[in-house]
């Protein structure tokens, strides 16, 4: 009888093997598929079985808008609050839905080992989904870590997937897709075009990343508005055994100097004080609680100099290879249950910390302070002994943070002796302090949090002693610092902004659109973009950067990922809220652009003088500020510009169906490109079918960058324009559906350059001029191309300088192609791939049009 056969599915493929090796003790199996697959045998639930280990990349769908809701030129931001949403596949090249499927067939159960938070949740329902088992024949492995040990564990203590948990984050996502597009589409088409310094390609608006924005404004404007006040302190001294101590005033500062100067008075006329009071208390500085997520990010911006989302991904990457638990845990106490001897005994050897810890396990270690148990995971733990030459430097900069972190909340108590002597001299008070270390504790494994031994003299009680001088120190007080990341993730945490695996992402997401920027310290500094958004907001609905509204939503998620609320009601509301606030915004968005237009300069005002415009014949101006544009002021049009490369007049020549001065648009480097374009055109194109080809650059993620944006002259089919693709394509790109078309000013290293993809083929070099001409090769029907070569290197056998041939066919002109695609170089192949007569995309009329193609070059 055949063996039952079990699928388990893991998040990543190195978890997968992880798991697989703990399994099956390293006897297994591995092919290749979508993911790797990994196959031994084993017992699953008391019987022998047949496992399949294989993995997805992380969520499998995600969620959008029908394709009828992605033209931003039809769509009203509005109607997208009631549209329909849909699941597609994250990756469909990865094609990890059809692998599923196929490892699926002939398996009786699937075991899910998704990591154990919300996310991980939703991914189980989306590999069931994918799968196709019934809900009775799938389990769900809890875990911390890929040890084998805790493999095993969670093997043996398999659960039920939680469809709650799941549903909580398609409600998230439900919402953050709606509210962030409908907001982020209407406020980039209304501010783009409109200012010429600025950088409008996409102003997004995001219900936890505005927010988030609206902190550091915050800050920013507290700093602005802050008035410094002078205040002034007494500072009396004195010399015991021989030392200048300088002894604090109980009043600390005072704010009038009349009142100063009268109390400096009275202490000078004085002149001698005594001593009222000696005190000594033994106190204690508690080890730490148990490491969580928050405050992992905190100390590896403030400390140790990354990110959060870097530190993130180091963490994510020691969690995928055994060195630690994982990373994603709001929990700071452990379970009654943990093994700590077990977690100390991995780090006895280490050559850093081992001799500490064989000290701790030889007199025995202390159990960590009690912290927060929210019920997810174990505080952050290192699981097995690492050095710096297996990790690299940063990952081990966090890694030895967490091990001498862990190792600390394990550790005694630092215990010390304060002492404090308190003076009294003109009737006012006065006092100095020391401190004695008695035990170091948790502080000799975490020395940036030792307390240090100051020493003060011995003094009697009653004792007198003459003041040597009385200063009064003038000082003033300061703003308040920008805020450091450190700050930032403990006030989105304090106000409910974000979990502990989105909080990187939102503050990446700042950085990226260029609202803030980080300086020195990790500090978070507001561009003028993102000031005036949060005034902008202010001006018209403070609750979209505050936030109470975002700390409301995730009370509801939580609710619904305990089950006690519906999740079709809570989306529901929350969406009918967001869509009256958006309506309310649109009406008032006047108050943002008059914040705007006294920011960001006026179009008319900005740009030098480039080209003609083929309307009114005047001259326009060229702003290169993101995104690049033409605009002319006496027809009051702005034209969209390719968002790479450099913009030059073009031999002034100009377009036969609208008179627009041509430009050339060259992208620099080694891989770069050249291509003539209409500015009309390529914001307007003429030609039926040609919409299909730009449809993706107008509505991808790097935003609308105009009407009909993106048809240069080596996408446009003009039968006799000495410029278009008919006239200058060469023939079909041997790596995709585009054609390759000769760069007009690549001289003197010729070269043709696909007009869909970065593929380039470099030419005759050092020829005097290389010309397509009219003729058509016989065999594989690509152009014939005329090259005149330089008379000292002419490889043609007369001397000679004048050829025609097809760069394909012809033998001579073959031998002296070379075609780089990516990095790597190589001759170009047979003639078949040219993709001929018989092959697909034929000559310079082949199959040129993919509605799927990417212009992220152009």
């Amino acid at each position: 009888m055949a063996l039952p056969k079990v699928l388990m599915v893991a998040e990543k493929p190195s978890i997968a093997l992880s798991i697989a090796t703990a399994l099956s003790h390293g006897q297994m199996s591995t092919r290749r598929g979508s993911t790797e697959v990994h196959e031994f045998e084993g017992r699953f639930l008391g019987a022998p079985a047949r496992f399949k280990v294989t993995s997805v990349i992380g969520h499998v769908f995600s969620v959008d808008f029908h394709g009828k809701y992605q033209d931003w030129a039809t769509t009203d931001p509005l109607d997208l609050f009631q549209a329909q949403i849909i699941k597609t596949e994250s990756n469909p090249k990865a094609h990890i839905c059809k692998h599923l499927k196929q490892e699926a067939r002939g398996c009786h159960y699937l075991v899910l080992w998704l990591d154990c938070d919300r996310e991980g949740e939703n991914i189980c329902f989306e590999v069931i989904e994918s799968t196709g088992f019934k809900i009775n024949d799938v389990y769900r492995a809890r875990f911390s870590s890929v040890t084998e040990k805790d493999v095993l564990n969670a093997l043996a203590n398999l659960v039920r997937p939680n469809r709650d948990e799941a549903m909580a984050v398609d409600a998230r996502q439900e919402i953050d897709l709606k509210v962030g597009v409908a907001f982020t589409r209407f406020q980039t088409s209304f501010f783009q075009g409109k200012y010429g310094n600025l950088d409008a390609r996409v102003i997004s608006y995001g219900p936890c990343q505005t927010p988030t924005l609206g902190f550091c404004v915050q800050r920013y404007l507290q700093i602005n508005t802050f008035k410094p006040e002078k205040f002034w302190s007494l500072q009396p001294y004195i010399i015991q055994s021989g030392y200048e101590i300088l002894l604090e005033w109980q009043r600390s500062k005072l704010f009038d100097i009349n009142v100063a100067m009268m109390f400096q008075k009275l202490v000078a006329e004085d002149g001698i004080l005594e001593v009222t009071d000696i005190s000594e208390k033994q106190e204690t500085k508690g080890r730490p609680v148990g490491l969580n997520t928050v405050n992992l990010l905190k100390v590896a911006s403030s400390a140790l100099g990354f990110g959060p989302q870097t530190a993130m991904q180091l963490a994510e990457r020691l969690y995928t290879q055994g060195f630690i638990s994982y990373p994603r845990t709001e929990s700071t106490a452990y379970p009654p249950s943990f093994d700590f001897r077990g977690a100390l005994s991995a780090q006895r050897n280490n050559p850093t910390w081992g001799n500490y810890v064989e000290g701790l396990l030889t007199s025995g270690y202390q159990k960590p302070r009690s912290g927060t148990d929210v019920g997810d995971h174990p505080p952050i733990t290192p699981m097995r002994s690492a050095s710096e030459d297996m990790l690299g430097n940063d990952a081990w900069k966090l890694y030895q943070y967490i091990c001498q972190y862990f190792i600390g909340t394990v550790s005694p108590d630092c215990k010390y002796v304060r002492k404090k002597v308190e003076f009294s001299v003109g009737g006012e008070s006065f006092h100095c302090t020391g401190q004695h270390v008695i035990t170091k504790g948790f502080t000799a494994i975490m020395p940036w949090l030792a307390i240090n031994d100051k020493s003060i003299p011995s003094f009697t009680k009653g004792q007198k002693i003459k003041v040597s001088k009385v200063e009064l120190y003038e000082g003033n007080t300061t703003p308040p610092d920008f805020l450091t990341e450190s700050e930032l993730i403990s006030l989105m945490e304090k106000n409910g902004i974000g979990t502990d695996a989105s909080i990187p992402v939102h503050i990446n997401n700042i950085c990226e659109r260029n609202y803030v920027q980080v300086q020195a310290g990790r500090k978070l500094v507001p561009t003028t973009l993102g000031i005036t958004l949060v005034r902008g907001y202010q001006s018209i609905d403070p609750d979209l950067c505050l936030p109470d509204i975002r700390s409301f939503i995730e009370q509801q998620i939580t609710l619904i990922a305990k089950g006690q609320v519906d999740h079709h009601r809570v989306v529901q509301h929350v969406i009918e809220q967001f869509k009256q606030k958006f309506c309310y915004f649109v009406k008032k968005i006047e108050a943002m652009d008059a914040l705007f237009e006294a920011q960001f300069s006026a179009l008319v005002d900005s740009g030098r003088i480039m080209s003609k415009c083929g309307k009114c014949l005047r001259y326009m101006k060229y702003i290169s500020a993101q995104p690049p544009r033409l605009y002319c002021g006496t027809c009051e049009e702005v034209y969209y510009l390719p968002q790479k490369g450099t913009i030059k007049l073009y031999k002034e020549l100009s377009c036969p169906l609208d008179n627009f001065e041509l430009l050339i648009c060259s992208v620099a480097g080694p891989e770069g490109k050249s291509f003539p374009l209409c500015p009309y055109c390529y914001s307007n194109p003429p030609f039926e079918g040609i919409e299909a080809l730009i449809n993706t650059a107008k509505t991808s993620t790097s935003g609308k960058i105009g009407k009909g944006a993106g048809m240069p002259c080596n996408l446009c089919p003009h039968p006799t324009c000495p410029n278009s693709l008919v006239t200058q394509g060469v023939c079909a790109c041997p790596e995709c559906s585009g054609t390759l078309v000769l760069d007009p000013i690549s001289a003197p290293k010729w070269r043709l350059c696909c007009n869909m993809c970065n593929c380039l083929v470099f030419l005759a070099e050092g020829a005097h001029r290389i010309l397509t001409t009219k003729e058509r090769c016989l065999e594989c029907d690509s152009s014939i191309i005329e090259v005149d070569f330089n008379k000292k290197t002419t490889p043609l056998a007369d001397g000679s300088t004048l050829h025609r041939g097809c760069i394909l066919c012809d033998v001579l002109l073959h031998s002296l192609v070379e075609m780089k695609h990516g990095r790597g170089f190589k001759r170009m192949g047979s003639r078949g791939r040219g993709r001929g007569r018989g092959g697909r995309g034929r000559g310079r009329g082949g199959k040129m049009m993919d509605p799927k193609m990417s212009f992220r070059d152009f």
